[in-house]
């Protein structure tokens, strides 16, 4: 090589020594450390920025709502209801081990860490930023912040937010509330949110109940829940879970939580099987519907507020009861109608309620065919007429204001009055003359004997002689709604509407010696974090007087033990002992029959309502649509329903299974109590005086009652058996002034004759 050439050679190696050099001169490992460090201030400011930046949020509505939960009075569960099957619960309410099993499978270092896993955040990011999908690694806190705060958006921006998050969460609040929010937000499968409904959905009790292998089980689900479930997995589910359940022990040991010794004597407890959840079909769905009307209606909230969740209601409705109601329904009326053989039993729709008298507790409901069969419930419906089972309501006015008679004898169940059909009511500026039962007359009768055989012309009279403004008012006091009723003689034959529920209360009320009681289905209801719904007293003041209420209660014991109730009550098994009062009622054109009836300890009040099962049109032309009210007349294949048929029946039944042990009545009354009337000896044609009672100059044709007033409780006296000379229907006397009052209880009884039709006596009977 020349010197040229040598030349060119060195200045090439010059300008690659300068290459090189000014290269290193770039990156030297001082201004890699500056640049990392620079990067890391850039980190932390940005980091600080974002700390500033992110506040902690309101929880999502999501993880806030609940299930409402209904237990009957015992505490079993009546029913779950609501979007989320979530209940959720206080961590004093879960066993101390228990919770630690969640600790020891999720986040061992969670008592003492600051909230965060920072690697395992690291992690997670950098496999979101590649594609990798979902990481694990998450502290509790970081898991409830997800469930509580966030949502399960698997980004970069969510992940730095949880991370923010989850360290101020740390800083304000308390361990135990982040380990509470975590287990009462967690899905744990099954439909079930948080530990309560999980504790339920896998070993039916509440989380208060669970042991730690309970508890350990609940805690592994949530690592793949769907996965782990029992009753569904597949053989390496299975095994994986047992590994998971033997991992959270493992760890509670070496946490110094459990004892080695019973972690070895502990073993796997098998979950049950899935049960369809406790929703609202069949009866439950007016129970509920009850109860949620009455939190709603006293706390003054909307559907949409109560449909947040997070109630427990606990009904006073007595479990065995309430299927004994179900069942005589079903065995005394469903079974006996053929839906598919004739049409018209489609339209019998039943409603039943049955309150305990000294609590004002609704024991047992009945609403219909189901919920989701027949929306409206027969229980609370006011829209068909109690037609005669109103009458002792006009007695209770006349009784308790001492009311007279047109001719100013004072009213009492000795009384008489003229029983004639369509006899116009005197003293009255309304028109109106009843007509009773199959046009029926009567004659002179008692009040009692107009009871028992459930006379209108009687009861329009004795309204119009107490006033019907006082009539109404008294109903009102009772427990009756007659706000805009107008006070016309016509509503005594019960042209109102009113509903089981509410002919029970008013009944509970005469029972209950005439201290107002307003019948009451909830006897406890709170929602999650606040104090207790304060409840409206079921037993209220007096609103008639004791001795008033008690004389309708004695009175109607002749309804049961001479009158339209006997033949289904008296005849039913069990009921041979007991006391019972009573009244049946059939209304206008037989869309509605009834009876309330009543023992010292039991009210219960049965209504069979016509209702429209599909479209028609009616005998005179008319189009029914679906609901339309029509006549109950033919159903169960045979003519008119009475109350003292169906209604009558079912009470019975019922009430021979739920009543306990005879009982008597505690009656304070100078009337008798279940007094055999005295015989019609009357005679059928109308009398002159609307409201006639013997005259104090004549002699009756027996011996007067008594003046000593009988002892309470005296035992009913059930007439000896008829004799068709008896009946005074077929062979009336002639003489309307010979009837005597009711026998005294300690002379013998009087044969009236058992001149008792199968049903009513009185057109709203």
């Amino acid at each position: 090589m020349g010197r040229a050439d040598a030349r060119r050679a060195q200045r090439h190696g010059s300008r690659r020594a300068v290459k090189s050099g000014g290269i290193r001169r770039l990156f030297t490992w001082r201004k890699l450390l500056g640049a990392a460090f620079g990067l890391c201030l850039l980190g932390m400011g940005a980091f600080a920025v974002l700390y500033m930046v992110v506040q902690v949020p309101e929880g999502n509505a999501q993880a806030r709502l609940q299930a409402n939960v209904y237990k009957y009075s015992d505490g079993t569960l009546l029913a779950r209801t609501g979007e989320i099957n979530r209940e959720i619960v206080s961590l004093a309410e879960v066993p101390k081990d228990v919770q630690r099993t969640f600790v020891a499978a999720e986040n061992k270092s969670f008592y003492h860490d600051q909230g965060v896993d920072f690697k395992g955040t690291a992690r997670g990011l950098i496999n979101t930023v590649s594609g990798k999908g979902k990481q694990g690694g998450s502290t509790i806190t970081q898991q409830y912040v997800k469930n509580y705060y966030l949502d399960a958006d698997q980004t970069v921006t969510r992940k730095l937010k949880e991370l923010v998050i989850s360290l101020k969460v740390d800083q304000q609040r308390s361990k135990s509330e982040i380990l509470a929010g975590y287990i009462n937000t967690s899905y744990y499968g099954r439909g079930a949110y948080g530990i309560q409904a999980a504790a339920q959905a896998y070993y039916g009790k509440d989380a208060k109940d669970l042991d730690v292998a309970e508890g350990a089980y609940l805690a592994a689900l949530l690592q793949a829940p769907s996965q782990y479930d029992w009753a569904v997995a597949t053989p390496r589910g299975k095994a994986l879970v047992k590994e998971r359940w033997n991992y959270v022990l493992d760890n509670m040991v070496g946490e110094h939580w459990l004892d080695s010794g019973a972690r070895q004597g502990m073993k796997f407890k098998i979950p049950q099987t899935p049960k369809p959840a406790e929703g609202i079909t069949g009866q439950k769905g007016y129970i509920v519907n009850a109860a949620r009307a009455v939190v709603q209606k006293q706390e003054n909230i909307t559907d949409a507020q109560f449909d947040v969740g997070g109630w427990t209601i606990i009904v006073n409705i007595d479990k065995k009861k309430q299927r004994q109601l179900e069942k005589s329904v079903k065995t005394k009326l469903i079974d006996k109608l053929d839906t598919k053989g004739r049409k018209l039993d489609k339209d019998v729709q039943a409603g039943a309620v049955s309150v305990e008298p000294k609590t004002g507790k609704v024991l047992a409901l009945y609403g219909g065919r189901g919920l989701t069969e027949h929306w409206t419930s027969n229980a609370t419906r006011r829209d068909y007429q109690p037609a005669s089972t109103f009458k002792p309501i006009i007695l209770a006015a006349a009784l308790d204001q001492e009311s007279q008679t047109q001719d100013d004898q004072q009213i009492t169940a000795n009384t008489r009055y003229d029983g004639t059909s369509k006899r116009p009511v005197k003293g009255s500026d309304d028109a109106f003359a009843p007509e009773n039962e199959d046009d029926q007359n009567y004659g002179q009768v008692t009040v009692q004997t107009a009871m028992n055989k459930s006379i209108n012309s009687v009861f329009a009279q004795m309204g119009v002689d107490v006033g019907m403004d006082r009539v109404m008012q008294t109903a009102g006091k009772l427990g009756m709604d007659v706000k805009g009723l107008p006070a016309v003689p016509a509503q005594t034959l019960g042209s109102m509407g009113a509903s089981p529920m509410e002919m029970a209360g008013i009944y509970a009320t005469l029972d209950n010696h005439g201290k107002k009681v307003t019948p009451q289905i909830v006897k406890s209801a709170q929602k999650q974090g606040d104090e207790p719904v304060k409840l409206p007293d079921a037993i209220g003041d007096q609103v008639i007087k004791r001795q008033a209420a008690d004389s309708v209660t004695s009175v109607l014991t002749g309804v049961v033990d001479d009158g339209t109730a006997h033949q289904a009550v008296r005849n039913a098994e069990g009921l041979a002992d007991q006391q019972i009062a009573g009244k049946t009622g059939t209304s206008d054109d037989n869309k509605s029959a009834w009876f309330t009836g009543y023992t010292p300890d039991l009210v219960t009040s049965v209504g069979l309502f016509g209702e429209a099962a599909f479209p028609r049109t009616a005998d005179d032309g008319k189009k029914l649509r679906t609901g339309s009210q029509v006549p109950l007349k033919g159903a169960g294949g045979g003519g008119r329903v009475n109350g003292g048929g169906f209604p009558a029946e079912i009470w019975a039944d019922f009430t021979a299974q739920a009543m306990g042990a005879p009982s008597k009545f505690d009656l304070d009354t100078d009337m008798g109590a279940a007094v055999t009337p005295p015989p019609d000896t009357s005679s059928p044609s109308p009398s002159t005086s609307p409201s006639d009672k013997a005259s104090p100059s004549k002699k009756p044709s027996s011996p007067p009652p008594s003046s000593n007033p009988p002892t309470r409780s005296e035992t009913p006296v059930t007439p000896p058996p008829v004799t068709p000379s008896d009946d005074p229907t077929t062979d009336p006397p002639t003489d309307p002034t010979t009837e005597p009052g009711p026998t005294s209880p300690t002379d013998p009884p009087v044969n009236p004759g058992d001149s008792r039709p199968n049903g009513d006596n009185s057109l709203t009977q």
